[in-house]
């Protein structure tokens, strides 16, 4: 697979799809639809050469390309896929045909799909073309391994989520829409503030550099070999703005208001590419710069960091009990799983962040289930309210064990996806800040409480009324993801062996070793006795 661009055309794919949409004609709905799923196929197909390429045990970067794009600044074209974003790619690939398929009537105004409240007579190029061009900017961010071409994409993706979101939601979605490009551009420009003060320091005389780069092996490299050494206040203040606009995006308690309003005003299948996709960019930016470029600064904000996860870790687990919309309490349990992903990245073990990165895949496919076969449920009923409904198990038997295997996958049931990441973040953190990792488990009982208990007043008891059970299409959206959380639940041992050398490779670049046990050991003596 020598010579050939696979990272350029994982990214461009979609966007020659996106293109494709737009030379379709205005009447050609249909067409639109299934030229964007075969553009999504085939970028999932790209993805997948990729991952069989892909050695876990050879270099950390792999399928570079570098170019020069802006020399005059110091920036190149480069692209590389290590095994974190290489899973991170994966799940974004084989999300969005998913997405596209369980959104096949959200631009449609007379099709019975979409919730009470949704605005139709859209253009479906338009709903369609927006999916595939945020799935590039994704796809860039994960594979850029320059900073300011990352920083260009993970600002860019915002203006295509931001009309999904406002034009494609609810009445209410225009105002949600605001709300999310308002916090995030704002996280965004502190983050530029960062990026440039970056700049000027790999710019400076006593650095190794003839002159400033956004290269981000580059700038790690010098870091950790000593030989671009920051100032503590410098290092802190650019940690700070690079960690702020990736707490915006994940989102982190308190910066997370943003996001139950989007995700209940959008359609369902925008909210998951949101929550399970978009999102994802900011934990995984934590991951990969935030402490390979400012180790010391991480060291020295880690509490406060963790602080505010395990914060978010059990409000957004109490405020999820007491909604009484469905698709909000399925936002709050989103917020309560990045502090999870937030705690595993900062706890700074091997354990940890080898779940965090899990965790991110997983909190992904149970996120886009539950959300989407929830969606179904609100299309055919016509209300989010939980009280409106009762019973719905005795006529559509499909969508409520569907349901109930969605939840206990977001509720962390072992055998099940979700609880392999989970475990590893919590004992890996253990190591390190058992407290945190002992209010932290608190969760796994309050996620039990609001699920069974959604799950009991949705689906349990007299039905109200018949509400029809899943059809084709909607299965074919539903099945991948549930056989998804039953294979990495039960054998998780591939994605491990991806994501464990570049998490290794970050720890070790940073000096950070895993703390040694503290449990005494009691050894053979001679003779056969014991001490």
């Amino acid at each position: 697979m020598d010579g050939f661009a696979w990272l350029s055309a994982l990214w461009l794919a979609p966007v020659v799809g996106a293109g494709a949409v737009a030379c379709v004609p205005a009447s050609g709905r249909a067409a639109a639809r299934w030229v964007a799923l075969a553009a999504s196929i085939v970028t999932l197909a790209v993805a997948v050469v990729v991952a069989v390429g892909f050695d876990p045990g050879g270099e950390r970067f792999q399928f570079v390309e570098s170019r020069s794009w802006i020399p005059a600044f110091g920036t190149r074209y480069e692209l590389g896929v290590d095994g974190v974003a290489l899973v991170l790619v994966l799940l974004t690939t084989v999300l969005v045909p998913v997405l596209l398929l369980a959104g096949w009537r959200d631009a449609d105004s007379d099709s019975g799909q979409r919730p009470a409240g949704t605005r139709g007579n859209r253009p479906v190029h338009a709903y369609v073309s927006l999916v595939l061009i945020v799935e590039a900017m994704v796809l860039m961010s994960f594979l850029s391994l320059d900073i300011l071409l990352f920083y260009v994409f993970f600002e860019a993706m915002l203006i295509p989520m931001y009309f999904l979101i406002g034009s494609f939601g609810d009445r209410r979605g225009p105002r949600a829409a605001v709300k999310f490009l308002l916090y995030n551009l704002f996280g965004g420009l502190i983050m530029l503030a960062a990026v440039i003060g970056l700049y000027a320091v790999t710019a400076g005389d006593a650095g190794p550099f003839e002159s400033g780069t956004f290269d981000f092996r580059a700038i790690a490299g010098a870091v950790s070999s000593g030989d671009l050494v920051l100032d503590a206040p410098v290092a802190n203040a650019l940690f700070l703005g690079f960690m702020f606009a990736f707490a915006v995006k994940a989102p982190l308690w308190p910066l997370h208001t943003w996001l139950p309003d989007a995700a209940v005003h959008s359609t369902p299948a925008t909210a998951v590419l949101m929550m399970a996709v978009v999102d994802k960019v900011g934990t995984f930016g934590m991951l990969r710069y935030c402490i390979e470029l400012f180790p010391d600064a991480t060291r020295t904000f880690a509490p406060l960091i963790i602080t505010l996860a395990v914060v978010g870790i059990v409000y957004g687990a109490l405020v999820a009990i007491g909604q009484t919309d469905i698709m909000r309490l399925i936002a709050y349990t989103s917020i309560s799983h990045f502090g999870f992903i937030v705690l595993g990245i900062f706890a700074l073990t091997s354990q940890s962040q080898g779940g965090s990165a899990l965790y991110m895949v997983n909190h992904g496919l149970s996120t886009a289930a539950l959300m989407l076969i929830a969606g179904f449920l609100v299309a055919r009923k016509g209300s989010r309210v939980i009280a409106d409904y009762g019973g719905v198990q005795s006529t559509a038997p499909v969508l409520a064990g569907t349901f109930l295997v969605a939840g206990l996958a977001t509720l962390s049931l072992p055998g099940l996806a979700p609880f392999v990441s989970e475990f590893l973040v919590l004992i890996g953190t253990f190591t390190r800040y058992p407290a945190a990792a002992v209010v932290a488990t608190t969760a796994l009982v309050l996620s039990a409480v609001y699920v069974l208990w959604l799950y009991q007043r949705v689906m349990t008891g007299p039905a109200r009324e018949g509400v029809r059970d899943l059809g084709r299409r909607e299965i074919a959206v539903v099945a991948p993801l549930i056989a998804l959380l039953l294979f990495l639940g039960l054998y998780p041992k591939p994605a491990l062996d991806t994501i464990t050398p570049a998490v290794d490779a970050t720890l070790t670049a940073v000096h950070q070793e895993d703390p040694a046990p503290t449990v005494p050991v009691i050894e053979a003596e001679q003779g056969g006795g014991h001490r």
